[in-house]
């Protein structure tokens, strides 16, 4: 009896459950090709070298060093603290940067919350491309709420690349994903010796890149970008992930 009464009240769970329903797949508005069901082998990042006796590795089997890339324009410098809200406002984020045209009127909106402290515009009003192709900022830059149109906005504008003294996480991630901007780190506090409409040039490579600011004269050391580089230079984690052969290509 006192069996059959635990039975009752812990009866006895079946077998098999029934299959979880599945969702259909999420689509970013920020993938450039259309989803694909084919199946396929993701390939590791890195091929693992062959074993070898020797515990050195010789100069050809070791990666080749980044490619120089050099930036050259005018400067538009911003202060500490520069959030997304500011980048690009909320009220232009239903513009979806896979189409070309909604794409050009983000970099028109580039920066446009920036306080009227900032008597320079980023973008000119009725324009779409700015004529700073280096914006230098404080610390913290792309603080605030998460939005890959944040870089994405500064790169519709033709802006090549950010120097900053640090990068909020979020941002920093969003624009080595989207590789839509070069996000570089000052070692120094670079905004404070520059000023907007100054000509200057930033060299990238591995291990020694610097900006050099032409108006002043004066010459900053910038951190290595590191892994970062190549995806950056290859337009984004997924031109990235199709290059190297771990997705299908947009063609496929």
């Amino acid at each position: 009896m006192a069996a059959a009464s635990l039975r009752s009240v812990n009866p006895t769970l079946p077998r098999t459950l029934p299959s979880p329903t599945r969702s259909p797949p999420f689509q970013s508005p920020f993938l450039r090709f259309a989803p694909t069901s084919t199946s396929f082998n993701l390939k590791p990042l890195v091929t693992p070298p062959a074993p070898s006796s020797s515990p050195f590795v010789t100069r050809s089997a070791a990666a080749s060093p980044q490619e120089r890339k050099t930036f050259h324009g005018l400067c538009y410098v911003v202060g500490d603290n520069i959030d997304t809200d500011q980048i690009i406002p909320a009220e232009f984020l239903t513009l979806v940067p896979s189409n070309p045209e909604e794409y050009q009127k983000l970099g028109s909106h580039a920066l446009v919350g920036l306080p009227a402290s900032y008597k320079d515009r980023f973008v000119e009003p009725g324009e779409t491309k700015t004529k700073y192709s280096i914006i230098i900022g404080g610390e913290n830059f792309g603080c605030g709420s998460s939005r890959e149109h944040a870089p994405v906005c500064l790169g519709a504008a033709g802006a090549k690349a950010v120097v900053a003294q640090s990068y909020a996480r979020i941002f920093f991630r969003n624009s080595v994903a989207t590789g839509e901007i070069y996000p570089l780190d000052s070692e120094v506090r670079v905004c404070d010796e520059c000023s907007t409409g100054d000509v200057a040039t930033v060299e990238l490579r591995e291990g020694d890149s610097v900006l050099i600011n032409h108006t002043t004269g004066k010459e900053y050391k910038l951190k290595a970008i590191g892994d970062a580089g190549p995806v950056i230079d290859a337009g984004g984690i997924f031109a990235y992930a199709r290059k190297a052969g771990m997705i299908p290509s947009a063609a496929a």
